[in-house]
C-alpha cells in the first residue's frame, strides 16, 4: 500500500494555510512536510498532529492506495 496526501492539501486549500504555517502550527519538523510532499511514510505522531491542528480526522488528511503489480520500485 502507498499513501496518498492529496487530501491534506485540499484541506490546507479550504481553510488557507500554507505549507510553512502547518509546520509550526503543528510543531512538525520541515523534514516530515518534504516527506508528505513526496508522498513519503510519516510517524503516526506527525499525522496526529496535522489533524490536531486542523480539527479533522486521519482519513481527512491521508489515503491508502494499492500499488500497481507492475510496481517494482519497492
Amino acid at each position: 500500500m502507498a499513501v496518498n496526501y492529496n487530501k491534506l492539501w485540499k484541506l490546507m486549500i479550504d481553510k488557507n494555510i500554507n505549507k510553512t504555517e502547518l509546520t509550526h502550527l503543528a510543531g512538525i519538523s520541515t523534514n516530515a512536510m518534504a516527506k508528505l510532499g513526496k508522498n513519503e511514510d510519516v510517524r503516526l505522531n506527525v499525522l496526529e498532529k496535522l489533524c490536531t491542528s486542523l480539527d479533522c480526522k486521519l482519513d481527512d488528511i491521508v489515503e491508502f492506495v494499492p500499488e500497481s503489480k507492475n510496481d517494482h520500485s519497492k
